[in-house]
């Protein structure tokens, strides 16, 4: 069953994480979290959306010329959604790393709440 609101969040989760620019990522983090939003995955742990926005800064200085990329569909229920992504290279379209994400929604749409998981990384 598809939920427009959990599609609907997922789709700016991702407009965030590749939003380029200080300001056009703040509008974009405001946008998709809410003001007490919170991530959390093995490499990072912040809240709020200045924290937010550093963390999306740092995977684009890491990863340049890298967009994010969901893949397959978002699963969800209760405002709990889960979904799949990869990170892409506009060069040659590999895909280095990739994980899984979990997603509480507030009752605004917003995210609350992201626990993130890598399925996917470098070896070297």
């Amino acid at each position: 069953m598809t939920d427009p609101v959990a599609n609907a969040a997922v789709a700016r989760y991702f407009e965030a994480w590749n939003a380029t620019g200080p300001d056009a990522r703040a509008k974009a983090v405001a946008a998709a979290w809410t003001e007490d939003g919170t991530y959390t995955d093995p490499l990072a742990d912040t809240a709020g959306h200045d924290g937010l926005a550093a963390v999306i800064a740092g995977a684009q200085e890491q990863f340049p010329g890298f967009t994010f990329r969901r893949t397959g569909t978002v699963d969800a229920h209760h405002r709990i959604a889960r979904f799949s992504w990869e990170l892409v290279s506009a060069a040659d379209g590999s895909a280095p790393v990739a994980g899984s994400d979990v997603a509480v929604l507030a009752e605004d749409g917003r995210i609350r709440t992201v626990y993130g998981f890598l399925d996917r990384v470098p070896t070297a």
